[in-house]
């Protein structure tokens, strides 16, 4: 899938060259408080704080890059403090926003290779500094407020919203999913959950009301975003483009009848469309997640004063009323949700009795845990592109030891449970195969191959599926009472054959479980596998490794180290069960850190 963001309707000065300030030590709750009381004291003296002098060659140069969608809100805001000379501590402020793609401006915080041109990040939704977080130590990003909220819905071309049923009939997010993707006759787009937060906060809001219906939530949800990725979009602005001129369900099966989108979002089309070109929103009633518009301090620590008390001057800015109308004209919500008027729900496409109005407790759902987002992206990453992954399991002696809370269980026992759990989450095109290791497993060798990586939907000689075979393995794993960890001869052996079996367009990895740091004496070393693992690592043909450490005896720093050799990542887990989600977690973010590295 390409890769472009849309163009910046006032780009930044690229080329920039002003020096940073002195590193300031100054916290950043010690300066909201100055700010606000600075900001008041001068604005009950003058009004709007303007200077009657001019005061262009004193101006604080402040600049943020916005999501596309709030960035012309902001920029207005921006504009009118640079006309009406509204100060900082006695100085203008001369601010400059940029639209810049959400989650490309997540990589490139994460990957930290180059000194941001701006002091301040407004993205659509915390999700992306939690991403930029989860990805690498980059830029750190210090949180300094919220500047709107947008409820995320199902917009639908009005033909699509009769044939649902709109208004009057109202629908849960799994009934939503099931009415849109069971059919033709009503086709569901949606931006890519990887490079949208509505898609992502829209999916997950998916998966958590299907696992409420009953049991094989994971196949259903899979199933969704199988048929969901074969009609994504790379971003918002290009879902919308996708949508079917409004001439009835039956008509192109190209376009889409049905698009995952924020409340502005809708609010913006049909401000720009209107009449029977319009959408109309359908706002599910078990609760609906928001975009919430984080303002963020960028590498704080290197921000002069002055920079750092404008930024926060500007955030409370946008806070005031005059600023509050201006994003409310342009389809956003308070941060706090309160007054939104009728208008503006109406213009984005609600109507009685979808549960639209602020006052009404289902118009938000409990928030989503930074965990089942996590899954979410994990599970869409396998599901959009094929996985192909060689597991390789820890079958020494201290498997055996008990998993505290579990009873008669031990490690190797809720391993096995995860793995099973975890081999659901996968799709037939996905490939997977299983070793085992621990020392004098066979003859001289620490390691043996259980099951060759295949296809799950392959047929397996005399055992129906490849999945089948491979679920018969894992609960045929045991420990191996006087065996050891080897678990550096294992690695490189594993990862060679990963790389020579690598298949192109697939998510190749290579994934390890082990409780413990190795214990052959007679093997690699460390440094040696380290290093041969470097030499090995191929651009071109990427087997990352997903080393994961269970329980709390095991060696995350030490498999983490390994891991990074090959472009992977170290997880440790205190209880075995939780290895299916980090199996999730560590796809997404390995494939997501991946993916920054070819940019």
């Amino acid at each position: 899938m390409g890769r472009h963001s849309l163009p910046d309707e006032e780009a930044t000065d690229a080329g920039r060259s002003r020096p940073r300030g002195r590193r300031r030590t100054i916290a950043v709750a010690t300066m909201l408080v100055l700010a606000v009381v600075a900001g008041t004291g001068i604005a009950a003296q003058s009004g709007l704080l303007s200077f009657a002098e001019s005061c262009e060659d004193s101006a604080i140069r402040l600049d943020i890059v916005a999501s596309p969608d709030i960035a012309p809100a902001v920029r207005e805001v921006a504009d009118r403090a640079r006309a009406e000379k509204i100060t900082s501590d006695g100085q203008c402020m001369d601010v400059r926003v940029a639209a810049r793609e959400n989650y490309e401006v997540a990589q490139a915080l994460a990957a930290g290779s180059a000194t941001p041109d701006y002091e301040v990040w407004l993205p659509d939704s915390g999700v992306w500094s939690k991403r930029a977080k989860a990805l690498g130590d980059g830029v750190p990003l210090t949180p300094a407020g919220n500047v709107a909220v947008s409820p995320v819905a199902l917009a639908t071309v009005q033909s699509a919203g009769a044939t649902l049923g709109w208004p009057r009939r109202t629908y849960t997010w799994a009934q939503l999913a099931a009415a849109t993707t069971t059919t033709d006759k009503v086709r569901l787009g949606a931006a890519d959950p990887a490079r949208s937060a509505t898609g992502l906060l829209a999916l997950t809001s998916v998966s958590r009301s299907v696992a409420k219906e009953g049991p094989d939530a994971d196949t259903k949800v899979a199933a969704i975003a199988k048929l969901l990725s074969q009609r994504v979009s790379e971003a918002d602005a290009q879902v919308l483009r996708t949508l079917a001129p409004d001439s009835g369900t039956g008509a192109d099966s190209r376009r889409n009848h049905a698009v995952f989108l924020s409340e502005q979002a809708s609010f913006a089309y049909n401000s720009a469309h209107g009449g029977a070109d319009g959408l109309e929103l359908f706002y599910p009633t078990d609760g609906v997640p928001r975009l919430d518009f984080p303002y963020h301090l960028v590498d704080e620590g290197e921000l002069s004063t002055d920079e750092a008390r404008a930024a926060i001057r500007f955030m409370a800015l946008l806070g005031e009323q005059e600023s509050r109308r201006t994003l409310a004209a342009h389809g956003f919500r308070p941060p706090d949700n309160s007054a939104v008027g009728e208008s503006l729900v109406r213009t984005a496409g609600g109507d009685d009795p979808q549960p639209y109005d602020a006052s009404n407790s289902k118009i938000t759902a409990e928030p989503l845990s930074s965990d089942a987002l996590q899954e979410t992206l994990g599970m869409w990453t396998i599901t959009v592109q094929s996985a192909r992954l060689s597991t390789v399991v820890d079958v020494s002696g201290s498997m055996q030891s008990p998993v505290p809370g579990r009873g008669s269980q031990s490690r190797l026992d809720v391993t096995k449970a995860s793995l099973l759990q975890a081999l659901d989450q996968f799709t037939p095109e996905d490939e997977i195969g299983l070793w085992e290791f621990a020392t004098g497993l066979d003859g001289p060798r620490d390691y043996r191959k259980l099951v060759a990586t295949a296809r799950l939907g392959a047929p397996a000689k005399g055992e129906g599926t490849q999945r089948a075979r491979l679920a018969k393995a894992f609960e045929s794993l045991a420990p191996v009472p006087d065996g050891a960890t080897g678990l550096y001869d294992t690695t490189l052996a594993a990862y060679k054959e990963a790389q020579a079996t690598y298949v192109k367009g697939k998510f190749n990895a290579l994934v390890i479980l082990t409780d413990g740091a190795n214990q052959d004496r007679f093997g690699i070393s460390r440094s040696s596998l380290i290093s041969e693992l470097k030499e090995l690592a191929d651009p071109e043909r990427p087997v990352p490794l997903i080393a994961i450490a269970v329980g709390p005896d095991a060696d995350l720093q030490e498999v983490d180290q390994i891991a990074k050799a090959t472009g992977g990542a170290g997880y440790q887990v205190s209880d075995p069960a939780e290895i299916q989600a980090v199996i999730l977690k560590a796809i997404m973010a390995v494939g997501q850190a991946g993916q920054t590295a070819a940019q």
